[in-house]
């Protein structure tokens, strides 16, 4: 417990003890306080109280959080506390928090206004990429959605009433339309994929048929794989600063896929070719190596693929994650439960899985229009009467 002794009307002396010293002695720390002019007199005795309990907090725990804390100070502490966040996820917030402190970091938070939270997101709006580029809109609000995070843990320790973060008006998203590629389309891709060294090509096709997300299937050891099922419990992302990095799943759990003859000849092969390359192949070695035996990086297989899609002249929209929202389109085209499709892409239900993978592909759209035409032709009289409209129609 605090101790305060009145000095004069507005002179105050604190001191906190912790504990006591092995000689016996107590360990106090005081601080003379001047209570501000601005202070009525009948709140004097609560802004010393106040001015106690944050000596007392800083004593004991080594630092005080108030309202005056700059924005930037909070948010290093908000960060060192995110030990439940995956490594990638915490250098994402980092670095996006760095650039907002350039703006609001010294603003202490008590002072934070939803126009100096607009004023950043104009400023972020104006900043470039490494390719010179501007920040989409998509990403600005990534960046704000960091800043919000913070402010959303001072509001829940008291710090602040609100959270201005939440109060910036933005304009509409539109959410971009994932682009699939056609039947004819993947035959081409799948045709110059064959002419990529083994590695990529195991790579690509084992993701067209597994649909796992490319760093679960970086991720990969050959413990985790038999002649009937794959499975996958880890994701590998890189880190800047840390390198490859291993963590768990999207979803932290993990899950059992099904193997196929034609995926295992691949990796047999694949594997072949590393034991004569001099590669020591042990059940904990990661499926994808470079030449040097090392974990290939996810972002290596995400450039490879940009380059066989232009030399199949396939739309820039492609991607590598455009792989396994094919194979989960095909799935579900193919009549197979929405419950089985939402399992093996690792969603914990159908309802995300309906919002984003559900991508109705021109052929399908050809089959609709041709039932409609046929329900449409089998009903004579209903011709019969269109035709007859349409004669009305000509007369006038």
């Amino acid at each position: 417990m605090a101790s305060i002794k009145k000095l004069n009307n507005r002179k105050y002396k604190i001191t906190v003890s912790n504990g006591y010293r092995p000689d016996g002695r107590k360990i106090c720390r005081s601080k003379t306080i001047q209570v501000p002019k601005s202070v009525a007199p009948r709140g004097i005795q609560q802004y010393v109280a106040h001015e106690a309990e944050e000596l007392e907090r800083t004593f004991r725990d080594g630092y005080s959080e108030q309202a005056e804390t700059p924005f930037g100070e909070y948010a290093r502490r908000w960060m060192a506390r995110q030990h439940h966040l995956k490594p990638s996820t915490v250098a994402n917030y980092r670095l996006m928090l760095e650039a907002c402190c350039e703006v609001i970091g010294k603003i202490p938070l008590c002072k934070l206004r939803p126009l100096t939270i607009e004023n950043l997101v104009e400023q972020l709006r104006q900043r470039t990429t490494r390719t010179g580029k501007p920040l989409c809109e998509n990403t600005v609000r990534k960046y704000l959605s960091a800043v919000s995070a913070v402010l959303s843990d001072a509001k829940r320790n008291e710090l602040i009433a609100h959270n201005p973060a939440r109060m910036v008006s933005l304009p509409p998203l539109e959410r971009p339309r994932q682009a699939i590629p056609t039947m004819e389309e993947m035959r081409s891709f799948l045709t110059a994929a064959m002419e990529e060294p083994l590695v990529y090509r195991v790579y690509f096709f084992m993701d067209l048929m597994t649909a796992a997300r490319r760093g679960e299937l970086c991720a990969l050891t050959w413990a985790d794989i038999t002649e009937h099922t794959i499975t996958i419990s880890k994701s590998r992302s890189y880190v800047k600063g840390m390198g490859l990095v291993t963590g768990t799943t999207k979803n932290g759990r993990a899950r059992v896929l099904s193997n196929c003859e034609l995926l295992v000849s691949l990796l047999n092969g694949l594997r072949m070719s590393y034991e004569w390359n001099g590669i020591t192949v042990t059940p904990q070695t990661p499926v994808f190596l470079n030449r040097q035996g090392k974990p290939l990086n996810p972002d290596t297989f995400s450039r490879r693929i940009r380059k066989v899609y232009d030399r199949c002249g396939l739309s820039e929209q492609y991607h590598l994650h455009t792989l396994r929202h094919f194979a989960a389109t095909l799935w579900l085209q193919s009549s197979i439960s929405k419950q089985v499709v939402a399992d093996a892409l690792g969603h914990g239900d159908t309802a995300f899985l309906e919002r984003t993978y559900c991508h109705p592909q021109l052929e399908s759209k050809q089959q609709a229009a041709q039932k409609s035409m046929q329900l449409v032709q089998s009903n004579t009289n209903l011709i019969n009467r269109a035709k007859g409209v349409e004669q009305c129609l000509s007369i006038w």
